[in-house]
């Protein structure tokens, strides 16, 4: 009773809110913009909000002053002349009946990090990383929220609500957000982007752990493919019961769960460890235990609805259109891997869905393939993830996306890979090539062709860089590098049987001869296909190749273990 006393203070203390602003009718910015904001350097600058119907707005950044009037609806925009990158802080002056003043004001690159759990792992669960600091790299972490139709705004939660009380706002350090820390892979990268290009960065963190894809794609884009169809009407029958539990604003179950831990769990754990003791007591002097304590309260029900197609992109994404940006960092999949073959379809989806609502033309989309996650396995599956990765490899035949592969730091026991530094590095490799136009590698080997020689097939790679080897993965910040590998691992190849075999692979200038005495005329080879596969063929720029296969048979043909 307490828990649903509090929600609903809580929610009429929004609806206040809400209220007093429409009565005031000032001029209104949405929760996006803040003091410590960096602005993107480069392009036309949208600047937006809310006020009276015709009401004259003016817009000022440093000695650019623009004016408009809010239409019919309330609305209001202005786009400032772009601007080249500038470490001097500025002023970004609103001013209609009232004044809005954001102080402290960058112009720099913007990067959206985007997606599931390896994404929203926080910085501060890396050793070493507590304590960064660097005031030219800035930082904003949405609330998690949810809703069945598009927001105009950010979900805005008083700070006395929520554990997390740098959510929602900008920050100069990188504990904003939730799960220790804002995301690891998202400042590491930021980190990268600062050092080489010279600019301030703007890091928006827009993440919720176990989250779909589709959740994260709008309804109309949806709607537009028949192959996604599935997920339409999964959103189209929700029951008037679940649509009731809409809006989600995770911040009022954290707050929920606060208040339930300081006033039910914590003096639970208190009673229940001096019933330990004594009965502790009273068994050592042969008496009866007295009766053990029982919880006093209900702990706080988990909203979920997380997961329901399209609500994350109105609750999460779509208040961010159209601040400008200079592109996007995915990190998810996990998710999909029940459908990984379906992903390709709906993870390209979602990158030209979010191009099209921007309208800022296909600025850089880039995303990590899926770490090495899980048993390895024998069967003729191979586990879901290799067709996950096999989908996500599939969008980079849309312009200007790069994948950073991620299947040699995974963990098989571990879901969250902590080693997520290689990561990053190697999605900003992709952004200097991608979005500064620097010439570099920044991929690792690439199938390209195959061709039938003697016993074996003569695989032939791109992106090789200055020649492939035999590698191994980087450590982990302070452990050793592995020793060097003497053989390649990963391949397999079969025959017009559809029967797999390990192959030996040899590395050969810029191809790899794989063959196998099991298999006297091979007509495929598979890389790296697997849940969590031994494989370590790199270039020496250190870079892992890419999974691939030559095959379209069905996932399930078998696979013939090695003797």
């Amino acid at each position: 009773m307490k828990t649903r006393q509090f929600q609903l203070q809580a929610l009429i203390y929004f609806g206040l809110l809400t209220c007093a602003s429409m009565l005031r009718a000032d001029v209104r910015m949405p929760g996006i913009f803040g003091d410590h904001m960096v602005l993107q350097q480069g392009i036309k600058i949208p600047v937006w909000g809310w006020a009276d119907p015709g009401e004259e707005v003016t817009v000022t950044l440093g000695s650019r002053t623009v004016k408009t009037k809010a239409n019919d609806a309330g609305k209001w925009r202005v786009d400032l002349a772009k601007t080249a990158a500038n470490y001097q802080p500025q002023k970004l002056i609103i001013s209609g009946r009232n004044t809005v003043t954001f102080e402290d004001v960058l112009v720099g690159d913007v990067w959206l990090c985007s997606g599931q759990s390896n994404m929203e792992f926080g910085i501060q669960n890396l050793k070493g990383m507590a304590e960064l600091n660097d005031p030219e790299i800035r930082v904003f972490c949405l609330t998690k929220s949810a809703a069945l139709t598009p927001l105009d705004d950010t979900t805005f939660v008083p700070k006395e609500l929520v554990w997390d009380t740098s959510t929602g706002h900008w920050s100069k350090t990188p504990d904003a957000g939730s799960w220790n820390g804002f995301s690891a892979v998202g400042y590491l990268f930021g980190q990268r982007i600062h050092e080489f290009s010279g600019n301030p960065v703007g890091l928006i963190g827009s993440y919720w752990g176990g989250t779909p894809a589709q959740a994260w794609t709008s309804l109309p884009a949806l709607e537009k493919n028949p192959a996604l169809e599935n997920h339409v009407k999964t959103f189209q029958a929700l029951t008037p019961q679940q649509k009731a539990r809409y809006p989600v604003v995770w911040a009022t179950y954290v707050a929920a769960m606060r208040k339930w831990s300081q006033e039910v769990w914590e003096p639970d754990q208190v009673a229940l460890r001096q019933w330990e003791a004594t009965a502790k007591q009273a068994r050592e002097q042969g008496k009866p235990e007295p009766p053990k304590p029982q919880p006093t309260g209900q702990r706080p029900a988990n909203p979920g609805n997380e997961g329901t197609p399209t609500t994350l992109f109105n609750a999460m994404i779509h208040p961010l259109i159209p601040y400008a940006i200079k592109g996007v960092i995915w990190y998810q999949g996990e998710s999909n891997s029940w459908d990984g073959e379906g992903y390709g379809t709906l993870f390209s989806t979602l990158i030209n869905d979010w191009r099209e609502q921007w309208r800022q033309s296909d600025f850089p989309f880039l995303f990590v393939q899926v770490a090495g996650y899980g048993v390895p396995k024998t069967d003729p599956t191979r586990g879901r993830w290799a067709a996950l990765r096999e989908g996500q490899r599939k969008a980079l035949a849309l312009p200007n996306t790069g994948m950073a592969v991620a299947i040699d730091v995974g963990d098989k026991d571990d879901i969250h890979p902590r080693n997520k530094e290689p990561v990053a590095r190697r999605l900003a490799l992709a952004a200097e090539h991608l979005a500064y136009g620097k010439r570099l590698v920044y991929s690792g080997p690439t199938y390209d062709s195959m061709k039938a020689d003697q016993n074996g097939l003569r695989v032939a790679f791109k992106n090789t860089g200055s020649g492939l080897v035999a590698g191994t993965p980087p450590p982990l910040p302070g452990q050793p590098a592995a020793p060097v590998p003497v053989e390649l691992k990963g391949f397999e190849i079969a025959g017009t049987n559809r029967q797999w075999f390990v192959a030996k692979a040899v590395i050969d200038s810029s191809h790899v001869f794989v063959s196998c005495d099991q298999v006297a005329a091979p007509v495929a080879v598979r890389y790296a296909w697997g849940d969590f596969p031994a494989c370590n063929l790199y270039n020496k720029e250190g870079l892992p190749a890419v999974p691939f296969r030559t095959d379209d048979w069905d996932p399930k043909a078998a696979f013939a273990p090695p003797d």
